[in-house]
């Protein structure tokens, strides 16, 4: 855990720009603003004045959208793993001497969207009249035409799909005294069946009105032109909507030329509202500012000096308080930097914890591996990952640790996978004896899981119990750097103890005999040695556990309960039988898609078969048991290691720094 400092600074107001513009240019500094005095100076109010280039970031990154939508960038698959480009310095402050022309291109882009965004709607509207206007493209007049002088005409819909004589029968039947009558089809579908009556002016009142008992009703918006020729406006119209459309996503693809400068006026506003933000939160007066915050130790100097030399500054460090939780900042080696993020996803290390990556990194590895156990599968996954880093330098930290963890997981896979002979599984046998007419068998260095499950459980229940031990250790070096003596005794010696001499008392046993397929003999010396320290051990907890507490009885019962715990660490053990199911799972899959590849036999037909089953096959093996052999390596670490020493819970450090989101600038 990198040590922290706190640096307090307090310099003139005529250096604020300055200063804050260096501290955030450095990245080195955590703004924790804890001033004693609350009348060293008012806060100023910057809500408007960030909110403003946070709305200005947000048209940038809208306009970007908006262009990748219609002038997509052309990326490879793996682009996105090589970073933020890396620009100089000086065009970043190009875009802010012309961040005005920038954001006039953004509002441009956003307003041609918005524009096409119009004319489709248009044009959707448009060709839904068009729709609607097909039942009636037969008709010879306008549907909203009514009749002349003498006639009237209804034009209207009736409910379900009806023929011209079911309607005069519905007219005859209820107005026979109207005989000038006549009903013309328009159209039917399977909802509507489209008409125009025609009939006498002074019967049109009747005739409607038995219409309407019958489901008739009249357009809601009639049209006041023929529509075969409302059809062809129609079209005409869509065909300009559409003209319109093409011209304006021309004009909007021109615009791609700046999407650099959109990307840095965007990363330009984010920067600057992130330094109002600090601007908002330090105290100042008429003619003075103040800041304060956590630094890394071996930085603290450097900029104190800096900033005094250069600004004036009146800068001091000093050492965190008893009360203070500062910031955690994690510095690991090249191997255990990769399990960070494994660790931060549980929580970082809180005041007064060790930092356990480096204990973390190395089981991690070794178990994820001895999950996975496969040769080919690990240098698969090592070689992929291994070209990603080689070719990808750049890459986001928190990816690339990422990457790196998988790299050395490869790595440890391969490495179980020669001690387990497991080469896609059995691929070796299968194809030499299929395809080749004997069988080649590469040997394992030690033995073969799938022939001898029970020893690999063995050794799993061990690898267990060094885990579980290391943890129970790690606990005990706090308590004793913390001077806790007492209690190094009573909550891991006494445990060590009990532990030790209960294993040392099941070894010789014939229930360990059976599932080890071996047996062990101790000299009664040392099997008198193992009751001594079990006993020991259990009294000791039973008594001391609770040794805050003054009454007997309830020192005793709490002993008891905290005695009861040794269920617990069975579970524990028991829960690094994982490594055996996963890593058998892995062995019986691979050799199941082998055994299927290899039925259609040896011909030519087979043989596609096989390549197909086993390219198929094992790659989805490699990635399930890829993910299982994540998963539960993190459960392991969660919650059988961890639990015996570590809770977490530290805040990580997050500097004032420039925070970009498309472009990495270069420093000086």
């Amino acid at each position: 855990i990198v040590q922290m400092q706190r640096i307090n600074i307090c310099a003139l107001k005529k250096n604020r720009k300055a200063i804050l513009e260096r501290l955030q240019e450095l990245g080195a500094m955590e703004i924790d603003i804890q001033l004693e005095d609350d009348n060293l100076g008012e806060k100023q109010d910057v809500a408007s004045s960030r909110a403003l280039f946070e709305r200005r970031a947000q048209t940038a990154d809208q306009a970007l959208a908006i262009l990748n939508i219609y002038v997509p960038e052309k990326k490879g698959m793996l682009d996105s793993l090589a970073g933020k480009p890396l620009v100089e310095k000086e065009l970043f402050e190009k875009a802010a001497e012309n961040q005005d022309q920038y954001m006039a291109t953004a509002s441009r882009i956003v307003t041609l969207d918005k524009q096409i965004a119009e004319s489709k709607a248009a044009v959707l509207k448009v060709q839904n009249q068009v729709e609607a206007l097909a039942p009636w493209l037969s008709l010879t007049v306008p549907v909203s035409y009514t009749g002349t002088q003498k006639t009237a005409v209804l034009i209207g819909t009736m409910p379900n799909p009806q023929d011209q004589q079911s309607i005069l029968n519905l007219l005859a039947g209820a107005v026979p005294d109207v005989e000038a009558v006549d009903v013309e089809l328009v159209s039917t579908d399977k909802d509507f069946t489209y008409l125009a009556v025609i009939c006498m002016k002074q019967d049109a009142g009747k005739v409607e009105e038995v219409l309407r008992t019958g489901g008739f009703s009249k357009p809601s918006s009639p049209v006041q032109k023929i529509p075969e020729e409302y059809k062809k406006d129609l079209e005409a119209e869509i065909a300009k909507a559409q003209e319109q459309v093409k011209q304006l996503e021309s004009e909007l693809a021109e615009c791609a030329v700046s999407r650099q400068d959109l990307e840095l006026i965007s990363d330009y506003y984010r920067t600057r509202a992130e330094k109002y933000r600090i601007l908002g939160e330090i105290p100042q007066t008429a003619s003075t500012f103040a800041i304060s915050g956590y630094v890394p130790a071996a930085k603290a100097d450097a900029i104190v000096k800096e900033l005094s030399e250069h600004y004036g500054a009146a800068a001091e460090t000093e050492g965190i308080k008893e009360e203070e939780e500062p910031p955690v900042l994690l510095h690991n080696n090249r191997f255990s930097e990769s399990v960070e993020g494994v660790l931060a996803s549980f929580g970082l290390p809180a005041k007064g914890e060790i930092d356990p990556t480096f204990f973390t990194s190395i089981f991690y590895v070794f178990l994820f591996g001895l999950m996975l156990s496969d040769a080919a599968y690990g240098l698969i996954v090592s070689l992929a990952c291994g070209i990603v880093l080689l070719k990808f330098p750049r890459m986001e930290t928190n990816l690339r640790k990422s990457v790196q963890l998988f790299f050395w997981c490869g790595l440890s896979t391969l490495f179980w996978g020669v001690l387990f002979g497991g080469y896609f599984g059995d691929a070796v046998d299968i194809v030499s004896r299929t395809y080749f007419g004997h069988t080649v068998t590469i040997p394992a260095l030690w033995f073969v899981p799938l022939n001898d499950p029970m020893k690999l459980l063995v050794y799993s229940m061990l690898f267990g119990v060094i885990h579980l031990f290391l943890g129970l250790g790690l606990k005990g070096y706090m308590l004793l750097k913390d001077g806790k003596v007492v209690d190094f005794i009573c909550d891991v010696v006494l445990w060590y103890l009990l532990l030790l001499g209960l294993i040392l008392m099941l070894l010789p046993t014939e229930l360990f005999g059976s599932i080890a397929q071996m047996n062990i003999v101790f000299p009664p010396v040392l099997n008198s040695l193992a009751k001594g320290m079990a006993i020991v051990g259990a009294l000791g907890i039973l008594v001391m556990s609770a040794r805050d507490k003054k009454n007997p009885i309830l020192r005793l019962a709490l002993g008891a309960y905290d005695l009861y715990n040794i269920t617990g660490w069975v579970s524990d053990v028991l829960s690094y039988s994982r490594l055996l199911a996963l890593g058998l799972a892995t062995g019986v899959i691979a050799s199941v898609i082998n055994q299927m590849g290899s039925m259609v036999g040896n011909n030519v037909f087979g043989v596609i078969v096989f390549i197909l089953v086993f390219c198929f096959g094992h790659l989805f093996n490699l990635a399930i048991n890829l993910l299982g052999a994540y998963v539960h390596t993190c459960r392991l670490q969660y919650v059988e290691f961890f639990g015996k020493f570590y809770e977490g819970g530290g805040k990580a450090f997050r500097p004032f720094k420039q925070i970009t989101k498309y472009v990495e600038i270069k420093e000086d």
